[in-house]
């Protein structure tokens, strides 16, 4: 489970992630990270935690195979959270094929996009 001060719940950081964020696309699922826009050093504050939020559409498939995407996305998103920067908004986009992969298979795709995101990869 990803702790509750770890998630996305408003529209609006929903809305600053995928329009004001960068983008990775892969098979299975397309990430959003927008990098935190605060110092995490400056004098009296204290580094915001990075909070995750996923969209499951019903392309993906019924409620319990949606379900079970989310997961799956959530329990790889908190392992990964630590690798992201402080004050970071991380949206994963499930497409229609998720509903048919298994978790290492979304594993794979998630962290080739975050490899990407963070400067790792090439286009």
């Amino acid at each position: 489970m990803l702790p509750s001060e770890n998630r996305l719940r408003r529209r609006e950081d929903f809305a600053t992630a995928v329009r004001r964020g960068r983008r990775a696309g892969r098979p299975l699922l397309v990430v959003h990270l927008r990098s935190g826009a605060t110092d995490p050093h400056a004098p009296g504050e204290s580094a915001p935690p990075t909070r995750a939020g996923f969209v499951v559409s019903k392309a993906v498939g019924g409620a319990v195979v949606r379900n079970r995407v989310k997961r799956r996305l959530r329990h790889l998103v908190r392992d990964r959270l630590a690798e992201l920067p402080p004050g970071s908004l991380v949206v994963v986009r499930a497409l229609p094929g998720a509903g048919d992969a298994d978790s290492a298979q979304l594993a794979r795709d998630l962290d080739a996009a975050l490899t990407r995101l963070l400067g790792g990869g090439a286009r």
